[in-house]
């Protein structure tokens, strides 16, 4: 059956990516679709990082830090970065992208969501975006769209998602307040959802890929920390998501993290996620 491969992964740096190795996976996954994030990194970086792909990317507005980018095998017929409220700086973490899953029109999105720190600051941006994050769920998911946001969101959803998760429980990325986000988005479509931290709102009707293929398993997870023997130990984190519209989430199949070998053999700290959408 005729698919596109979408893949989306966190980086940490395009250039030492590919110094680690990245394009030696590249080669054989066999991708039509790669969504970036944490790019650190200008246009021409990511042009002689992957020759022969065609690139939208949005720079993030202090140099070195954040970025997301869309690579694809034939270019996207339309991309967007706005987001959020005019006065709220989203640059280098969303990025749309519009291309055609066989006949049919289908947005793909790159999003880098903040890491956070409770309660300062850098939480209160967190904040700020994933309020912006629901409402652009809300107008991507309209009628039967078919739609799809990757990236590295930053929230472990469930304590599936999290090895450690009694130990993080008033950490940024699994506060009962965030994880609430992500009840709401991925609630049934226009239902009363009451989060983990209690708060009513209403379900957005999205769907994580990753969850609903492996079901109610630990993991598979994506991300883990460089501390101690984290990797070797599979002690980490579900923090890198493709979340599918109804009418898409039909359509994926042989959804999996492409997780390294080896810790030596790692070329970012996140591992991708890789998900072909039939047509």
């Amino acid at each position: 059956m005729p698919h596109l491969r979408i893949a989306s992964v966190n980086v940490n740096g395009i250039r030492a990516a590919v110094r680690n190795g990245m394009n030696r996976w590249l080669d054989e996954a066999e991708v039509d679709i790669l969504t970036l994030q944490e790019v650190r990194g200008q246009d021409e970086h990511l042009e002689a990082a992957l020759p022969g792909w065609s690139i939208v990317h949005d720079e993030a507005t202090a140099k070195g830090r954040a970025g997301v980018a869309i690579a694809s095998r034939t270019p996207a017929l339309a991309h967007r970065t706005n987001f959020g409220a005019e006065d709220f700086d989203s640059k280098g973490r969303w990025i749309e992208g519009d291309f055609l899953l066989g006949g049919l029109p289908l947005t793909v999105v790159s999003a880098y969501v903040h890491s956070g720190e409770a309660d300062t600051p850098k939480q209160d941006e967190k904040w700020k975006f994933l309020d912006a994050f629901g409402v652009r769920l809300a107008e991507l998911a309209q009628g039967d769209a078919l739609a799809l946001v990757t990236g590295d969101l930053n929230v472990g959803h469930r304590e599936l998602d999290i090895k450690n998760w009694r130990g993080n429980r008033k950490k940024a990325g699994f506060l009962p307040r965030e994880r609430a986000y992500f009840d709401r988005y991925l609630g049934e479509t226009g239902a009363e959802i009451t989060g983990v931290d209690g708060t009513v709102g209403t379900g957005l009707g999205w769907v994580d890929v990753g969850r609903r293929v492996h079901g109610e398993v630990e993991g598979p997870y994506t991300w883990w920390s460089a501390r101690g023997q984290a990797f070797d130990n599979d002690t980490g984190w579900r923090i890198d998501y493709h979340l599918a519209t109804p009418a898409l989430v039909e359509r994926a199949q042989r959804y999996h993290v492409a997780r390294a070998a080896s810790y030596a053999e790692r070329w970012s700290d996140h591992a991708p996620v890789v998900v072909d959408y039939t047509y």
